[in-house]
């Protein structure tokens, strides 16, 4: 009997010990010290361990998908899958005001036998109608090979010529096939006289893309969203393309440049005055064609000077393009890239001093 006595109360002193200090949650723990005179007591030591805060977190931009020629923000996903489309537009005096140079991504100005010739670069949008509509040059097959077998909408050429563009990879799209010629619309407009009276609809020849042809790469870089253009301010710039006086100033209220033809402004039918967002002045040579000694050829392999035109400043440096599949580079005088104003972009294919800077 004593001894379950003893046995229960060392249990119950047990218990009380463990519901005193078996379960303390506190961060400080009791240390044994010893006083002058000899005599154990404690005193709490406090837990030093350091608090780690939680690391602040960012979130990153959404990324927002562009039009690959333009940079802008994709509007019309089917319009973005499609094909690039190439029309070669008549700049004779009697084809003024051209339908659609306002609708086109980026517009190559290219000098033939007599002044300029356009190749408009249709993608994120089209033009209903689009023209006037002539022929093709060899120059065309060099410059167009890196928008990834573009169609080529022209109203055909000589013999050599259309062999060429035949045995290029640019997808023909001539007025003088007719499997093409109904399907692209094409018509004779009845307010000027010919050749300069040829039209199609660019809804039209994008029917005609072959399957599995895919959209084009990007072209250039351009500025983020924010971001100021680099370089030294400047209002345009003047150019005279064998004979055609060219004058592009910068519109600070549209962000755009206007162009005139000698002082008279250069209209769109479809769109007001020809604007765009960059003018790019390439100083390229050119060279007699193969297809036709009396035709020039811009030579556009290789590199040279570029003068960049955007948000009323511009830039000096250098264009290369090491072969014609590949799109055109271009940066500043330190070798870095050179960035456009996102939309759309006017290239000049000039011959060196026949342009003068405007400050």
């Amino acid at each position: 009997m004593r001894r379950t006595v003893i046995l229960l109360a060392a249990i119950a002193l047990m218990a009380g010990a463990a519901a005193c200090g078996g379960d303390d949650s506190s961060s400080s723990t009791e240390a044994p010290t010893t006083t002058a005179a000899g005599a154990t007591t404690t005193e709490a030591v406090v837990d030093s361990t350091p608090v780690t805060e939680p690391a602040p977190t960012t979130t990153a931009a959404p990324f927002v998908p562009v039009y690959p020629l333009t940079g802008l923000p994709i509007t019309d996903a089917v319009a973005a899958e499609r094909p690039a489309l190439v029309v070669k537009i008549d700049n004779n005096a009697a084809a003024r005001p051209q339908s659609g140079l306002n609708s086109a991504d980026i517009v190559f100005e290219e000098i033939v036998e007599v002044q300029t010739r356009f190749a408009a670069v249709f993608h994120s949008q089209g033009a209903e109608p689009v023209g006037p509509i002539r022929s093709g040059r060899t120059q065309d097959i060099l410059l167009l090979g890196s928008f990834n077998q573009p169609l080529f909408l022209w109203s055909g050429g000589n013999a050599n010529v259309t062999r060429a563009i035949e045995e290029s990879d640019l997808v023909n799209l001539s007025a003088q096939r007719s499997s093409v010629y109904g399907a692209a619309g094409f018509f004779r407009a009845n307010d000027r006289p010919g050749p300069h009276d040829l039209y199609a609809s660019s809804r039209g020849a994008w029917t005609l893309a072959p399957e599995g042809a895919g959209p084009p790469p990007q072209q250039f870089r351009y500025l983020a969203a924010g971001d100021a253009a680099a370089g030294d301010a400047a209002t345009g710039v003047d150019l005279e393309m064998d004979g055609l006086p060219i004058e592009w100033r910068f519109d600070a209220a549209s962000g755009t440049y206007l162009r005139s033809n000698g002082g008279t402004p250069h209209d769109d039918a479809l769109g007001g005055q020809v604007s765009t967002h960059n003018v790019i002045v390439m100083v390229v040579d050119y060279q007699p064609s193969p297809a036709d000694r009396n035709s020039p050829e811009a030579q556009t392999i290789g590199s040279g000077d570029v003068f960049v035109y955007t948000g009323g400043t511009v830039q000096q440096g250098t264009w290369s393009r090491p072969d014609r599949l590949s799109a055109i580079v271009l940066t500043d005088a330190a070798g870095n890239p050179i960035e456009l104003t996102p939309g759309r972009t006017f290239i000049e294919l000039a011959r060196a001093g026949s342009f003068t800077n405007i400050a």
